[in-house]
């Protein structure tokens, strides 16, 4: 059913992470304020701040990949409503492929920031924030589907 309150965490969780694809992610600023390093879904950039040239980009379109493939899996996990195992399945998958991608991105901020600026930590952007809310709505819909199912089998029960 549609009118289901774990249709809306579900529909938040795939809005999330389609919205981590659009922000920034991590940013962080040399001590002298000259270059500058930004984390996106698609690639890490390392500019010059006063001319905005761009000294070095690298790829990491698979941040944007495992985003998308966590907002699908959201989306269809929303339609396999009237098999609630499974739907609980697909949310634990899903749970599984966020922390994949929380994971890959601390990871990368860990290096990237080692190797330019060891002192200072950086900034986490809403990209970041975007993912974290996605993970605690998917929990909060696991939540849900766990507490219908339930509630179906004590109705069988009482038949």
């Amino acid at each position: 059913m549609i009118q289901r309150v774990q249709t809306i965490f579900l529909l938040l969780v795939a809005v999330a992470m389609l919205l981590e694809t659009f922000f920034p992610i991590w940013t962080q600023v040399n001590p002298d304020q000259t270059e500058m390093l930004k984390l996106t879904a698609w690639n890490l950039t390392h500019t010059e701040t006063a001319s905005s040239n761009v000294l070095e980009q690298t790829g990491t379109f698979y941040l944007g990949i495992l985003a998308f493939l966590a907002a699908i899996i959201a989306i269809y996990s929303l339609s396999q409503f009237k098999n609630r195992t499974k739907q609980m399945f697909l949310n634990m998958i899903n749970s599984l492929v966020m922390v994949v991608n929380l994971g890959l991105i601390v990871y990368l901020t860990y290096v990237e920031n080692m190797e330019f600026n060891a002192t200072a930590s950086g900034a986490f952007m809403i990209g970041f924030y975007c993912i974290v809310a996605a993970m605690i709505f998917n929990i909060v819909a696991n939540r849900f589907i766990r507490k219908d199912e339930m509630l179906v089998k004590s109705v069988d029960r009482i038949r």
